[in-house]
């Protein structure tokens, strides 16, 4: 009895133990519950929510561009791809085995695919290829059944409607590359593109829009049940341009084949009517993926497609200059308006002889008739008088030098030397280094954008800034009046006076420019400029002839000009590369561009979009 009493008080105390546990279990689980419960219960209940509804980004649609006018250079296009869920297909290689038999896959598309399916949650879609055609798309639809996982969607393309005419000014957009979506999340969204050239970039952040959002209820895994909100984000804006593409093919049309770009201004306000480069290339090329063959081509051709010449393409201004190298004389008081100097035919420096492009000479001329004639033998010794930096002040007056205030990437600065300039490439700046530049060669460089930029100045006598965006989203950007020019309207008067006279009166050097409109007169300065060094003897002896030389040895052909000359109201600057005498090739040239923007007279006519423009 004492040894089950004993056996009792044993199992009494171990119970007791045991549920002195069970209890102090329970008490801390039921704290732990209270506490999840009851006081914390807001914030697991908004993490739960959070778990159960997973938020993704929505691409945003890009803003379209558009001429002044309203027809669209740059848009917006559906087309067909193909995506590839890994979660519905057993065998991923097997599948893509059986996808390339019927739409081919490049090596590397095919090792994209594979990486990204190894590294991205299977339900997530990755692409097999975009820009399919009709036909690929039915081919993939009529195979579904051998394709598991291997589904159709429909994305956007940007569509350029006139291809190579806009392509230097539009630019092109491109798939954004890592660095570009490591700050932007919306640009890792599939389809997404950015801009690289042109308006294109340089208005990025009005084009692309902002990212839309929609809401999906998932399961515990993370896959899709149903979707809760949507939210389509805001659109990129639509950008008009001051181009009119009408003017703009018509100039094109007007280069022909040849290595070229021509610039067409609203010398009242700067914008940009027409930027023309020849040779183009097409844009839409960049969204779908430049082959290597096609990059080779544009890259190896020596008249560099791929550049805008009317930004960046550098060349001696030649003869064009001279309306700068008289304004710096005249403001410095190295000449007077109605002194005379000699032409013999040449001037000598020194050891070296420095020609008169007219073998004989010209005589006897004052300001205006020197650039009438364009006598060479004039304008070195009034750059000899003025000097090279009283002459580079005059030239960034009127926009060289500096890289111009477009709205548009790449604009170059050219080059305007100053004796600081070459003390700073340890090489003495000499008589003969400003004898040169007194034509607008030796080291001097403008580009077209500036060449009309500076006309514009002239003919207006004021600070006027080129740009091409006339609006953004409807609003429209109305330039402040320009600021005039701190040079005397006098020293203006003749200078413009100077390049009537070069058109317009027997002995101009530009006979062919005269526009032969009623009423209308066309003020305007030839060039050539020289890339290639012609020796004296050659000169004196030769039986020298530029078109004889192979192409990239003979002098660009250029011309400036404004009309009407009495109430100027557009500039237009036309280089042609090695096209050798500016009054033959680019004077003619630059008279009918000229010619059909006075009667199209995109400036004053207002058309509503969609309507065409017909020309008077």
């Amino acid at each position: 009895m004492k040894r089950e009493g004993r056996r009792t008080s044993v199992f009494t105390r171990r119970a007791l133990v045991m549920m002195a546990a069970q209890t102090t279990a329970l008490g801390l689980l039921a704290a732990r519950l209270y506490r999840v419960q009851v006081e914390e219960g807001a914030r697991y209940a908004v993490l739960a929510e959070n778990n159960r509804i997973s938020a993704r980004l929505l691409a945003p649609a890009r803003g379209r561009i558009l001429d002044r006018f309203g027809t669209v250079v740059a848009g917006n296009t559906l087309n067909w791809r193909a995506l590839l869920l890994a979660e519905e297909t057993t065998d991923v290689s097997g599948t893509l085995d059986r996808f390339s038999a019927i739409v081919a896959l490049a090596d590397h598309d095919r090792a994209r695919i594979e990486r990204e399916v190894a590294h991205s949650r299977r339900f997530i879609p990755v692409m097999l290829r975009d820009f399919l055609s009709w036909d690929d798309m039915a081919k993939i639809e009529v195979n579904a059944p051998d394709l598991p996982g291997v589904l159709v969607d429909v994305g956007t393309t940007r569509h350029y409607p006139l291809g190579p005419d806009m392509a230097h000014v539009v630019g092109y957009v491109a798939p954004p590359s890592d660095d570009d979506a490591g700050d932007e999340p919306v640009l890792a969204l599939p389809g997404m593109r950015v801009g690289r050239a042109g308006v294109e970039k340089f208005q990025e952040d009005a084009l692309r829009g902002d990212a839309g959002q929609v809401q999906m209820e998932v399961n515990a895994v993370g896959r899709v049940i149903r979707e809760l909100d949507r939210n389509d984000g805001r659109a990129g804006a639509d950008v008009t341009l001051a181009i009119d593409t009408g003017l703009q093919q018509s100039v094109l049309g007007l280069l022909g084949d040849q290595s070229a770009s021509a610039v067409v201004m609203d010398c009242t306000n700067g914008e940009v009517l027409a930027m023309a480069t020849n040779p183009s290339f097409d844009p839409s090329l960049f969204d779908s993926g430049v082959s290597e063959a096609q990059w080779a081509e544009w890259t190896s051709n020596r008249r560099t497609p791929l550049i805008n010449k009317a930004l960046a393409g550098s060349y001696p201004p030649g003869s064009t200059f001279k309306m700068i190298v008289g304004l710096a004389a005249l403001h410095v008081g190295a000449l007077s308006a109605t002194e005379q100097l000699h032409c013999p035919g040449y001037i000598d420096v020194g050891d070296t002889r420095f020609h008169c492009w007219r073998k004989g000479g010209h005589g006897p001329l004052d300001m205006r008739g020197g650039l009438k004639h364009s006598c060479d033998v004039f304008f070195y010794e009034a750059a000899r008088r003025t000097g090279i930096d009283a002459v580079a002040e005059m030239a960034t007056t009127f926009g060289f030098g500096v890289v111009p205030a477009v709205d548009l990437p790449g604009a170059r600065p050219g080059l305007i030397p100053t004796q600081a300039w070459r003390a700073q490439h340890r090489r003495h700046w000499g008589a003969g280094d400003t004898i040169i530049s007194g034509i607008g060669q030796g080291v001097i460089q403008a580009t077209p954008l500036q060449l009309a930029t500076y006309v514009a100045r002239i003919a207006t006598g004021r600070v006027v800034q080129p740009h091409v965006t006339r609006a953004i989203e409807g609003d429209t950007a109305t330039p402040d009046v320009a600021a005039t020019l701190e040079v005397s309207e006098t020293d203006l008067s003749l200078v413009r006076g100077g390049m009537f006279a070069v058109v317009n009166e027997a002995g101009g050097t530009a006979p062919h420019a005269r526009l032969g409109l009623p009423g209308v007169a066309l003020a305007g300065k030839t060039g050539s400029s020289q890339v290639r060094r012609v020796s004296r003897w050659t000169r004196e002896h030769g039986h020298f002839n530029s078109a004889n030389l192979p192409w990239e040895f003979r002098p660009h052909a250029l011309f400036v000009c404004f009309a009407p000359y009495d109430a100027p109201r557009y500039a237009c600057a036309v280089v042609i590369e090695h096209g050798n005498a500016g009054a033959d090739v680019a004077a003619p040239l630059a008279r009918d561009i000229m010619r059909d923007t006075l009667q199209r007279d995109p400036a004053r006519r207002q058309v509503a979009p969609g309507q065409s423009v017909a020309l008077r």
